[in-house]
C-alpha cells in the first residue's frame, strides 16, 4: 500500500497477520500531561475552559442557569437510572451533552488545569453505569420512553452517535485518570452494538443515521486492542449506500411520522447514502454528520493500509477545501438542513457554518495529515481553529454561537423567517447544545494538534507557545517554542536531546529564514516540514514576516464578486459596526490600500487591530423614494477591523467579513 502524494517510507507498506498496524508506525499526538501551553492567546483559554466553562456548562447540563433553554440532560440520565420519577426531555441526542462534556474534563484533567473537576466528572461516570440496561444498551431517550423500539429509527434516532460520544468520552477520561467504570460502561455498548450489527445473517444491516461513531470505534480499538471495533466502523461505513438503501427504506416505513418535522425533506444525500462513501467525490449533505464519517475514513484507511479508502478521503477532502470551504474554515452554506449545498455556493449572511462542523472538519485535516505524512492539512486545522471554533465561544466563556455567519444585520435575524438560524449576539445556552460542550473539549485537547510523535521524529504542526517534556524512543527530549508569528514574524525555540525536528513551513511566513545555534540554515523541506536534527541542545529561529493581506475569492464564488477579505497569517479580520458606524455594505476601500497594523491587544489574544483607508457610499439617488436616478457620492473614512475569532464581545451591531472593492 503506498501513500498519495508526496510518499513516506514510514507509511505501512504491508499488513501484520492479524491485519492491523502497530502504532508506532505512525504518528500519533503527545500525551496532553507532557504539554504545557503558554501562548498569550491559547493558554488563558485553556484555563478559562477548566474555570469558567466546564463549570458554567455543569450548571447548565442541570438546568441550574436563571434565563437559558433547558437542558434535562442529567435530569434524564437520574430518570434513567430510577432516582427520579418522569419522562425524557429535550431531544432524543441530548445524552452527548454529557459525554462531550465529560471527554473535555479528562482533557483538563490530563492537561494539569482540571483537577478540581474530578469529583463532579465521578459523579457523571457513575450516574451513566446506573442508567445502563443490563445488557449493556445505554440511551435515555429510547430506556425511558420506548424501550421496545432499539434500533427502530436510524435515521433519527441518534444511538450510535451517543454511543459514538460516550465512547470517545471513556477513552479519554480513562487515558486521563486511569479508572475504568466508563471504558467498562462504553465496552459494554460497544459490544452490544458489535452483536447486533454487521452484515452476517440473524445481524441488523443498517448503520448510523449520524455518523459518529465509526471513528469512536477506531478510538476504542487504539485504547484497548480489541479489533474487532475496528472491523466494526469498517461495516459501517462499506455499508453505507448499499441497496437497497437502509435508511430510505426505514423513512419510507414511518410515512411522514418524523421525529423531526423537516425531514419530510430527508434525502439520501442529505445522509450521505447516495453512494457508498468510497465512490463519493463531492461532500454532500449535513456537514457535521460527513466530516465525522470522513474523519473514520481516514482512519481506517490508515490502520487498515486501504489505498481505496485513503483516496476517497482525499478526494473528499480537496472537494470541501478547494469548492465548499468559507474563508474563515466553515462549511455547511446552507441554514436549511445544515448541509452542503453546490461548489462555490457560500453565501455570507444565510450560511449555516456550525461550530461542531469546523471542529470536524479540524478532525478530519488532522486525520488527512496522518495518513499522508503532508503538512499542508495543518493549514485547514489552523484555518478552523483561528477563526470559526474561537469565534463560536465569548471570551467570558459563557456564551456561545451555533451558527457563524460572516455577515450579520441584526434588523432581518428574525424568527420565522429565513434568517432565523443566524444570531446576533452569542446565546448562554442552546436546547439543542452540541456546539458549546463540543468546543470546550477541543480546546482542552488543543496539544494534539500542535504535536505529534513518531519514533525519533518530534512534529510541530502549529504555532502556539508551549512546552514539552517527552521521551522519543526512550530517550528524554524537551522542547519549547515562543511563537510571535503574528507580532514580529519569529519562532523562537529551544531543544534539548537527540531527536529529528519537523517543523511545518506557514504558507502565509513571507521571506522566511532559519537559524540554528546562531547559524544561517537551509531551508530544507519535507511533505511541508523543515527538518532539523537535534543532538543536544540547539537554539532554533525560524523568521520572516507575516503582514496584514487583502484576500479575493475565486471568480465563482459569486455572494464575495468584486470584494476583499482582510487576512493576517491564518486569522481572517472583520469589520464590526462600533468600530464603523452602521450601514457596513456602504465600505468600499481598494484592493491596494495600505493595511495599518496598531499594537498587539492583549484582550485580542495579543493580535493587532487593523486600520486600512477606504470610502463610505452617503447616497445612491438623486431624490427621495425607495427607487430613482443614480447619484452616488461617496466621503473618505479610515476602515477598522478586528479579528473574527473574537467578534461580538463588545456592543452588539452589524458585522462583515466581505468589503466592496473600488477598482
Amino acid at each position: 500500500v503506498k501513500r498519495l502524494g508526496n510518499r513516506n517510507e514510514n507509511f505501512p507498506q504491508k499488513r501484520e497477520e492479524n491485519g492491523v498496524y502497530p502504532m508506532e508506525q505512525y504518528r500519533t499526538p503527545i500525551a496532553l500531561d507532557q504539554v504545557r501551553i503558554t501562548d498569550e492567546l491559547y493558554g488563558p483559554m485553556l484555563r478559562l475552559v477548566a474555570e469558567r466553562v466546564l463549570p458554567y456548562q455543569w450548571e447548565a447540563l442541570n438546568d441550574r442557569v436563571p434565563g437559558t433553554e433547558k437542558s434535562h440532560c442529567l435530569d434524564n440520565f437520574r430518570v434513567a437510572a430510577g432516582d427520579l420519577p418522569g419522562r425524557h426531555q429535550g431531544a432524543i441526542f441530548q445524552d452527548t451533552d454529557l459525554y462531550k462534556w465529560l471527554e473535555a474534563v479528562a482533557y483538563c484533567i490530563a492537561n494539569g488545569t482540571g483537577k478540581h473537576l474530578l469529583p463532579l466528572a465521578q459523579e457523571a461516570a457513575v450516574l451513566i453505569a446506573r442508567a445502563q440496561e443490563p445488557d449493556g444498551y445505554l440511551n435515555t431517550y429510547i430506556t425511558i420512553e420506548c424501550p421496545e423500539k432499539r434500533w427502530s429509527n436510524l435515521a433519527e434516532g441518534h444511538e450510535l452517535y451517543g454511543a459514538g460520544h460516550l465512547i470517545e468520552a471513556a477513552v479519554a477520561y480513562y487515558r486521563a485518570t486511569g479508572e475504568k467504570l466508563l471504558l467498562d460502561t462504553a465496552q459494554r455498548f460497544a459490544d452490544l452494538i458489535d452483536r447486533t450489527f454487521g452484515a452476517e445473517d440473524g445481524k441488523c444491516h443498517g448503520y448510523p443515521g449520524h455518523q459518529e461513531i465509526e471513528l469512536a470505534l477506531v478510538k476504542l480499538y487504539r485504547a484497548t486492542g480489541e479489533k474487532r471495533y475496528l472491523h466494526l466502523a469498517d461495516y459501517f461505513i462499506r455499508q453505507r449506500g448499499q441497496k437497497p438503501n437502509y435508511l430510505l427504506a426505514e423513512m419510507a416505513g414511518r410515512k411522514g411520522r418524523n421525529v423531526f418535522p423537516e425531514f419530510c425533506e430527508y434525502d439520501d444525500k442529505y445522509a450521505q447514502t447516495h453512494l457508498s462513501p468510497l465512490e463519493q467525490t463531492t461532500a454532500e449533505g449535513h456537514a457535521v454528520r460527513a466530516v465525522y464519517m470522513y474523519s473514520a475514513m481516514a482512519d481506517l484507511a490508515l490502520e487498515l493500509g486501504d489505498p481505496e479508502m485513503a483516496r476517497a478521503a482525499e478526494t473528499l477532502y480537496n472537494n470541501i477545501v478547494q469548492r465548499r470551504m468559507y474563508i474563515t474554515g466553515g462549511i455547511g452554506s446552507s441554514g436549511k438542513l445544515e448541509r452542503f449545498t453546490a461548489d462555490f455556493d457560500l453565501p455570507n449572511d444565510r450560511m449555516y457554518c456550525e461550530s461542531c462542523a469546523s471542529i470536524g472538519l479540524m478532525m478530519f485535516a488532522q486525520r488527512m495529515a496522518a495518513l499522508t505524512g503532508e503538512a499542508r492539512y495543518y493549514d485547514t486545522v489552523e484555518l478552523a481553529l483561528s477563526n470559526t471554533v474561537l469565534a463560536g465561544i465569548s471570551r467570558e466563556g459563557d456564551r456561545y454561537f451555533y451558527v457563524n455567519p460572516l455577515e450579520v444585520w441584526p434588523d432581518n435575524c428574525l424568527p420565522s423567517t429565513s434568517m432565523s438560524h443566524v444570531k446576533p449576539v452569542r446565546q448562554p445556552w442552546f436546547a439543542c447544545a452540541c456546539c458549546p460542550p463540543n468546543i470546550a473539549r477541543t480546546l482542552a485537547s488543543l496539544a494534539q494538534y500542535i504535536y505529534t510523535v513518531q519514533g525519533s521524529g518530534l512534529f510541530v504542526h502549529q504555532f502556539i507557545s508551549s512546552q514539552v517534556q517527552t521521551e522519543l524512543e526512550g530517550r528524554a527530549a524537551s522542547f519549547t517554542m515562543e511563537s510571535k508569528l503574528m507580532e514580529n514574524g519569529a519562532v523562537h525555540i529551544s531543544a534539548e536531546g537527540s531527536f529529528t525536528l519537523h517543523l511545518r513551513l506557514p504558507v502565509y511566513l513571507q521571506a522566511p529564514t532559519l537559524t540554528v545555534n546562531g547559524h544561517a540554515a537551509a531551508l530544507s523541506t519535507e511533505q511541508g516540514y523543515l527538518v532539523i536534527p537535534i543532538s543536544g541542545k540547539a537554539e532554533i529561529l525560524l523568521a520572516g514576516q507575516v503582514p496584514a493581506r487583502f484576500v479575493a475569492a475565486d471568480l465563482r464564488v459569486r455572494a464575495d464578486l468584486g470584494q476583499v477579505a482582510v487576512m493576517k497569517g491564518p486569522y481572517v479580520y472583520c469589520l464590526e459596526e462600533q468600530d464603523n458606524g452602521p450601514d457596513l455594505p456602504a465600505l468600499y476601500t481598494a484592493p491596494d490600500a495600505a493595511i495599518t497594523e496598531l499594537s498587539a491587544d492583549k484582550a485580542l489574544g495579543a493580535l493587532p487591530r487593523l486600520t486600512f483607508p477606504g470610502k463610505r457610499l452617503t447616497a445612491t439617488t438623486q431624490g427621495p423614494g425607495l427607487y430613482g436616478a443614480p447619484q452616488l457620492r461617496t466621503e473618505p473614512v479610515t476602515v477598522r477591523a478586528v479579528p473574527y475569532a473574537f467578534w461580538g464581545n463588545r456592543t452588539p451591531g452589524e458585522m462583515e467579513v466581505w468589503i466592496k472593492a473600488s477598482v
